[in-house]
């Protein structure tokens, strides 16, 4: 059973920091490619950054420059650190795994944590 569990989410004031975690387990963790969604109230999921195998990176243009993905391979999980955070990266944030290889079109979600940026 492919379980990913997401964690770190909560309130913070703008200009503040959190750090999500994604555990993955039930998969075989080093073929996938891991991201991080959002979606904001009545907008749609948009990607913020994904990270290859390899570590190859990538951000949403939002992003650069303030968060940070990582995976370590070994414990099976990823994680987005969030600086500077404003109010307008109010969300819920889900983590994602896409297969590559013999692995492909095996994707998972998720089940979210949420982000509030307030003061």
């Amino acid at each position: 059973q492919v379980q990913l569990v997401e964690s770190g989410g909560g309130l913070v004031q703008p200009g503040g920091s959190l750090r999500l975690s994604c555990a993955a387990s039930g998969i075989t963790f080093s073929m996938y490619k891991m991201a991080w969604y959002r979606q904001a109230p009545g907008k749609q999921r948009d990607l913020v950054a994904d990270i290859t195998s390899g570590a190859g990176t990538n951000y949403a243009d939002s992003v650069k420059g303030r968060f940070t993905i990582s995976r370590d391979n070994a414990k099976n999980t990823v994680a987005l650190q969030m600086n500077s955070l404003k109010p307008e990266d109010t969300a819920v944030y889900y983590c994602y795994a896409a297969g590559t290889g013999w692995y492909k079109n095996r994707n998972y979600w998720g089940q979210g944590t949420q982000v509030t940026v307030s003061s």
